[in-house]
């Protein structure tokens, strides 16, 4: 089972940045080129503690449908949301957020696995590690973009 680990610095305040991350609005706007929308549960504004969201987007060809509950929060220190349904047999994705002098830095762990036995573990590895690690870089890059401007206020005001 694949895990994959990102660090991101931010030059903006550490509540900022946590926030930033729990928005659904701005997940939306930095995943629309994959039609990534939010149907079910939290659909707008700061998912919070055992608060659910299931997103539809197109995602290998295909539209597709997850849906992950947020089961641990320490505010502006970490959360953690997991799947309770979709394709992989499971994903674990924390946040992780630490405050140092000029900003944030913003740590994504993310765990998942795939069905289909040895073929999985194969697409796993060869694609889908990859393809997983461009999107939350494609994200993390939206939260840096508006954490570091003005645009920030957009979101959270």
């Amino acid at each position: 089972m694949p895990t994959i680990h990102l660090t991101t610095v931010i030059h903006a305040p550490l509540e900022r940045v946590f926030d930033l991350s729990r928005s659904i609005t701005l997940h939306k706007k930095s995943m629309s080129h994959r039609q990534e929308d939010a149907i079910k549960g939290r659909t707008n504004g700061l998912i919070s503690y055992n608060e659910t969201v299931t997103w539809r987007a197109k995602h290998l060809g295909k539209m597709r449908e997850l849906t992950t509950k947020i089961t641990a929060m320490r505010q502006h220190e970490f959360f953690t949301d997991e799947m309770t349904s979709g394709d992989f047999t499971h994903m674990n994705h924390e946040h992780h957020f630490k405050e140092i002098g000029n900003g944030t830095v913003m740590i994504d762990i993310l765990d998942f696995g795939t069905p289909y036995g040895w073929f999985g573990r194969v697409f796993e590895r060869f694609y889908l590690c990859k393809y997983m690690t461009k999107l939350l870089q494609e994200r993390n890059s939206a939260i840096k973009g508006y954490a570091e401007s003005e645009r920030w206020r957009v979101i959270l005001d």
